[in-house]
């Protein structure tokens, strides 16, 4: 699925405005403007709350504590401006967040109880409410908890792309043809059922083929401009693709 074309990279400012580039919704999230600051970290608490959820359980710590850690670790990186000491020199953002996610359960937590949500502590836009319920329905597997998290920060970063996809079909009236047509984004174009599928959508065969390929290809670009939002490098985007396949397929 990962491409070989590269995006084009220019520098840009650390206090630069929100824009779809390298590294840009780490430093949107960074920026003293309340309203951009508060959008883009909650985009990156959407994409990463679960993974490190993920991984505070898989340290041992039990539901309750695992989300009162979770949410204390976001209000810390609020508070703290922690996103403004990522490092785009450094590379990923998924790994400057688990490192600091290590720290604070070493430096802070281990030392006592978990903080308590509530008391009129700033909001986090984190769904802890249905946290435990998810991780009731993991598989048994046998991963680490760094393994772990990579393996949820890969398959919620596929869903997040998935229904930006799915979005974009419904506001342009095509969302019958995406529900159709989204099983084809899996598995090799030699494979896929492209006459059931004119059949079932009224279409031509080679209609069809069309916009397999254009979905397919469509997909594969929301991909990249994801990862490119929290990569430093145009060249990162291709190795953080091959790692996300590496991951899902050693999951």
């Amino acid at each position: 699925m990962a491409s070989t074309e590269k995006n084009s990279f220019a520098p840009v400012h650390p206090r630069a405005v929100f824009a779809t580039t390298h590294w840009s919704l780490v430093l949107a999230a960074a920026q003293p403007d309340p309203a951009r600051s508060q959008a883009a970290l909650a985009r990156l608490c959407q994409n990463y709350w679960y993974p490190l959820y993920t991984y505070v359980r898989r340290r041992g710590y039990s539901a309750h504590d695992a989300q009162d850690l979770t949410q204390a670790f976001f209000l810390r990186l609020l508070e703290r401006h922690w996103v403004d000491d990522a490092d785009r020199a450094r590379g990923r953002f998924r790994t400057f967040l688990l490192t600091a996610l290590q720290r604070f359960l070493a430096d802070e937590w281990d030392k006592g109880r978990a903080q308590k949500r509530g008391g009129g502590v700033p909001h986090v836009p984190v769904q802890l409410d249905s946290a435990e319920t998810r991780y009731g329905h993991e598989p048994a597997d046998n991963l680490t908890p760094e393994q772990s998290y990579e393996r949820r920060w890969a398959l919620t970063l596929l869903d997040t792309v998935l229904q930006k996809l799915r979005a974009e079909y419904e506001r342009g009236g095509k969302g019958e043809l995406f529900a159709g047509l989204n099983a084809c984004l899996v598995g090799g174009r030699d494979t896929q059922p492209y006459a059931e599928l004119a059949a079932q959508l009224a279409m031509n065969e080679g209609a069809v083929k069309v916009a397999v390929h254009r979905l397919r290809q469509r997909y594969r670009q929301l991909l990249r401009d994801e990862i490119a939002q929290t990569t430093a490098e145009a060249g990162d985007v291709d190795d953080e693709l091959h790692h996300l396949f590496a991951v899902l397929a050693g999951g």
